[in-house]
């Protein structure tokens, strides 16, 4: 029987493209609310309507774009009561995940191998978050939480937890890049989270995450001018 190798090639390109139209959508290229059709993007990428068509369906199915009926597709806009309710939702699978690393470690040695390399996607991250660099940041954090939230151990949870964390970055990014000068301002703790859950120590990863989510809400709230109401 011969190799589905079409199959497989239109597939990657498939994923490709989504992949590179959410890190638009990330980078602020394509902003909120802005359209656009298939043809565009077919004609932008130099590829053909099929895949493109494919990869917005699966970016619009993840709530990052919606469907414009007779004009094609629209970046989708998140309000900041739609953030909080992220931030709510993420907090409480992080907690399960958290949870499930503290009670396997004594049994899996792999999960501290594991957790070292989560470590230095961590430290990546950490280091463009002090810096300021929001393109760099946001490339390893969504790593380093896709990394971390894997080692639960359930496919279903890791894949909802990363698109809760990209739609976040989806609200968030806007405000952040008319901020100006980000140092100092962005979360640095994914190395301090990764030892808090190498020592197996869930309650001191909940205060860190819960002091994260407090802080970066409070952020997004001053920029938006909703913390002065």
């Amino acid at each position: 029987m011969a190799p589905d190798g079409p199959t497989v090639t239109r597939n990657t390109l498939r994923q490709q493209i989504a992949d590179a139209l959410r890190d638009e959508i990330l980078s602020g290229r394509l902003t909120p609310g802005q359209e656009f059709t298939v043809k565009e993007i077919a004609d932008g990428y130099g590829v053909s309507a099929t895949p493109v068509r494919e990869a917005l369906v699966d970016l619009t199915a993840q709530g990052l774009l919606d469907s414009a009926q007779h004009r094609g597709f629209r970046v989708h806009e998140y309000s900041l009561a739609d953030h909080r309710a992220m931030i709510e939702a993420r907090s409480l699978v992080a907690d399960g995940i958290f949870r499930g690393l503290a009670e396997s470690a004594p049994e899996d040695p792999g999960t501290f191998e594991a957790l070292a390399g989560v470590r230095r996607r961590g430290e990546e991250a950490a280091r463009a978050a002090t810096a300021g660099d929001l393109n760099v940041l946001i490339g390893y954090d969504l790593r380093f939480w896709r990394e971390l939230s894997a080692l639960f151990g359930n496919p279903y949870l890791s894949d909802f937890f990363h698109r809760l964390r990209v739609q976040s970055w989806m609200y968030t990014v806007p405000h952040l890049r008319r901020a100006g000068d980000l140092k100092g301002s962005l979360w640095a703790g994914h190395c301090e989270l990764v030892d808090a859950l190498a020592a197996r120590d869930p309650r001191r990863a909940h205060a860190i995450i819960a002091a994260y989510n407090a802080d970066s809400l409070a952020l997004v709230e001053r920029l938006t001018g909703a913390g002065s109401r």
